[in-house]
């Protein structure tokens, strides 16, 4: 048996050793193809409409479209001056008339030539341009830059211009821009970490030349993909989040796995080496690469457009980062050979390792572990302690949709939006908006317009801008608060409850939150149930037992609530605001939490496969005369020890790429990029190096059942 065995492990490292050049010119190759080909996914990112297919909020845009066809609409707001200063009446009047000559524009409201809206105060002025509803998505923007131009060089003190338009091209921009940001922070960082870690400047480069090349291959499917789902600006970050973080783990233990063979048998030759890293890591690699893919499988359940995009580019990055761990990474470590260091071993990078080396103290991971096992009950007791209190802040949890408010306080996007709210009366963009097929003189649909004006949370009413034939009637409800606020949200439900015996329409930004919410509620428990059976099958075929996969589950789950309720304080509370520098506006975007949770699901699973399969290597090559409780806190110590770490240097690594994409001015990139580091932290301090080993010493022989046929027959040594 045991000839066959190394046969078979053979096999696999003598192809990769003999054809190792082979393997790193053909990635080279793709990676090239990357950087020329795939590059071109950012200009092919799609905006996603803000509510799902055919829910009531998206259709009753479609019937206000086919009643009266418009067009983007690009907003400015001129102020810091007197608006009758003679300067910039004269400017603003010429500018006003040029744009009405431009091509693509078809109206525009102003205070100098149209008799718009001017401030209380006298210092500002509004300006509506409309454009052509005829103008596909990339002319419109053209068409809303080139009217931005003009009007930012009036010559006022102030000139605010924004629009949806305008805010989706500064959303997109701004995220490419951080993202390159935070990924140059992340990589340098990440050299240098690597360099200590392993000890010399070309072992810690592998696992970021590594990350890169994944991400530019990820990039060349991510390019392939956006021609059968839409891909938006996000999903790009995703791609870069995901790729550098897991490509980073694979290469890790990898190399952590060699170095361990090499120490068992300093005399085998690469090939066998190579092969039993390959059966240790690549198993582990795979089954990781696996989980992680169920849990973005769940995000594209969900169906939400902005998730399926995200979905769908982090898919592209965890195959290629699983590719490339069982390629590339095993080639690279095969060219390096003996010149990695040993375990302990001293280098320039790293001189103080033979003094720990020499030194009888424990490390501290041992010292941990041995915590937990000599007291289980507790340390297991004041973890949970620790993860709910951390959970509670998750049940003042408000969904909303974060808009424009996404965006820098200080970006004139946000600023014309929040200036046109704030000091012109009548106008709206957090408007309810409802139409009835009914004419406005008729009794019925006066006293159901009557009704919902009465309703509590109703601050104004107008009657909607757009000339619309007379057999509709279309009313603007101004809700109290936030405009998808939880009271926004409360008040399209009651206004949907009304009895009406003519079709009624409700629509809105607090409509559209409720339409994503509750078709997300619909789609999330067959979400959930099945990332949990395929998790769970899963673990049952990497250790053969029923325990070790419900005990992964529920430890997961608690790390996601844990992280949620953090997220929750932080963003959603304000208590953040100073110390990570944004404007909290009262809530989460609706899909953060759900993107959140499933990728620091998938992270946590990918620590726990890492661990668990080193400990359940360990219970198998147990003495059959050792008591299984002692087998199984000695599988448990060593598995962790010899694990943990692979683990902590990936989870530092990666915890180190979510760091820098935390560095954006984007609120929902800096909520994306501190949950994961949250969760990261949470999973690998609390729950790996203190919760596991707690319960898995409390637990015994209990951790394994039922076992194989031959785990199962007593005295008989696991080979």
């Amino acid at each position: 048996k045991e000839s066959r065995m190394s046969a078979m492990l053979a096999s696999p490292g003598s192809t990769i050793v003999k054809f190792r050049k082979t393997i790193v010119v053909v990635w080279g190759i793709l990676a090239v193809l990357g950087i020329a080909v795939g590059g071109g996914v950012f200009g092919s990112t799609t905006s996603v409409p803000d509510a799902p297919a055919g829910s009531e909020s998206l259709r009753l845009d479609e019937r206000l479209h086919d009643l009266a066809p418009e067009g983007e609409t690009v907003i400015a707001v001129i102020s810091g001056a007197d608006f009758f200063d003679p300067g910039i009446r004269e400017s603003a009047t010429e500018a006003m008339h040029r744009l009405r000559a431009q091509s693509g524009v078809v109206d525009v409201f102003d205070a100098y030539t149209a008799g718009g809206i001017v401030s209380d105060d006298g210092r500002s002025s509004l300006v509506v341009v409309e454009l052509d509803p005829a103008l596909d998505s990339d002319a419109a923007l053209a068409a809303a830059e080139s009217v931005s131009e003009v009007l930012t060089a009036i010559p006022a003190p102030e000139v605010f211009v924004g629009g949806e338009v305008l805010g989706e091209r500064a959303f997109g921009d701004r995220a490419m821009r951080d993202a390159g940001i935070g990924e140059g922070v992340a990589i340098v960082v990440l050299l240098v970490l690597l360099t200590v870690v392993l000890g010399r400047f070309r072992d810690g480069a592998v696992p970021v030349v590594v990350a890169l090349v994944v991400v530019a291959v990820s990039l060349l499917a991510l390019r392939a993909l956006a021609a059968i789902v839409p891909v938006n600006d996000f999903a790009i970050n995703i791609v870069t989040i995901l790729g550098l973080g897991i490509a980073v783990d694979c290469t890790l233990l990898v190399i952590y796995r060699f170095r361990d063979e090499r120490a068992d048998a300093p005399f085998a030759a690469p090939e066998v080496l190579i092969s039993r890293t390959f059966f240790g890591a690549g198993r582990a690699i795979v089954f990781s690469g696996l989980v992680m893919c169920v849990s973005l499988l769940g995000m594209l359940l969900l169906g939400d457009p902005l998730l399926t995009g995200m979905a769908a580019g982090g898919l592209a990055a965890v195959a290629v980062a699983v590719l490339a761990g069982v390629t590339l990474a095993p080639a690279l470590v095969a060219m390096l050979g003996d010149r990695i260091p040993a375990r302990g071993e001293p280098t320039w990078a790293r001189p103080w390792a033979g003094r720990a080396r020499r030194s009888d103290r424990p490390s501290f991971v041992r010292r941990t572990v041995g915590l937990a096992q000599r007291r289980p009950v507790t340390v297991a007791v004041a973890s949970v302690a620790l993860l709910a209190f951390l959970a509670v802040p998750l049940f003042g949890l408000t969904l909303g949709g974060s808009d424009v408010r996404s965006l820098p306080s200080d970006s004139p996007e946000r600023r014309a939006q929040e200036l046109a709210t704030s000091e012109f009366s009548g106008v709206s963009f957090d408007a309810i908006t409802v139409l009835a097929e009914g004419r406005e003189d008729d009794e019925r649909v006066r006293d159901y317009m009557r009704q919902i004006a009465d309703l509590d949370g109703v601050t104004d009413t107008s009657m909607y801008a757009e000339d619309l034939p007379p057999e509709v009637t279309v009313i603007d409800f101004e809700p109290v608060g936030e405009a998808t606020g939880e009271r926004a949200q409360e008040l399209v439900r009651e206004i949907r409850a009304l009895d009406a015996d003519f079709e009624v329409l409700v629509g809105g930004p607090a409509a559209e939150t409720v339409d994503t919410i509750d078709e997300l509620s619909t789609r999330l428990p067959i979400a959930i149930g099945m990332i949990a059976i395929a998790t769970f099958g899963l673990l049952f075929a990497l250790t053969r037992s029923l325990i070790v996969p419900l005990k992964a589950l529920l430890l997961n789950a608690a790390v996601i609530a844990a992280t949620l309720g953090a997220i929750t304080a932080l963003f959603g509370w304000g208590w953040g605001e100073k110390l990570l520098g944004f404007e909290s506006w009262g809530g989460l975007d609706v899909t953060t939490p759900l993107m959140i949770g499933m990728l620091s699901f998938g992270l946590a699973m990918d620590y726990e496969v890492f661990l668990v399969s080193r400990i359940h290597e360990q219970w198998r090559k147990r003495d059959p005369g050792e008591s299984a409780a002692l087998a199984n806190r000695r599988a448990v110590m060593e598995g962790l020890v010899r694990s943990a770490p692979v683990v902590v240097t990936a989870a530092v690594s990666i915890g180190i790429v979510f760091a820098g994409f935390s560095l954006s001015a984007l609120q929902s990139m800096k909520e994306a990029g501190i949950g994961l580091l949250l969760a990261i932290v949470i999973d690998v301090t609390i729950v790996r190096l203190l919760l596991l080993p707690a319960t898995m010493t409390l637990l015994g022989r209990a951790n394994w059942w039922p076992g194989t046929r031959r785990e199962r027959v007593p005295g008989r040594q696991i080979s």
